[in-house]
């Protein structure tokens, strides 16, 4: 199961089965998503970039499931919203692509409002 609007229709499948979407409002969903997206930071903090080569050696299973969990999130407020992630998602990039043109941007980590 690869596809992205499967993944979506298990993710509803899975909660409509256990009656939760009495539960997701904006807000909550919101809020779930970051709090997954800070497990995912929890792998890394307070590690010297040597000590993540070697965390990751034998956690990627883990951190890959606390990636799974923002996908979910992510993938449930797009639902439930009626907003099309990979459209979005290509609309982002494009508007990335013209505030960060490579060649004012190759190489650099200027905000786009500060590239000369």
């Amino acid at each position: 199961m690869n596809n992205i609007d499967d993944l979506t229709k298990r993710i509803i499948a899975f909660r409509d089965a256990r009656d939760w979407k009495q539960f997701h409002n904006p807000k909550d969903l919101a809020l779930s998503l970051v709090l997954e997206a800070a497990e995912v930071m929890e792998h890394f903090q307070w590690k010297n970039p040597v000590e993540i080569e070697e965390y990751l050696k034998t956690n990627k299973e883990d951190i890959g499931d606390e990636l799974a969990d923002t996908l979910y999130w992510i993938l449930l407020i797009g639902n439930d919203l009626d907003i099309d992630v990979l459209k979005a998602l290509e609309k982002k990039i494009e508007k990335n692509e013209a505030k960060y043109p490579i060649e004012k941007a190759k190489g650099r980590h200027t905000k786009y409002d500060k590239l000369k």
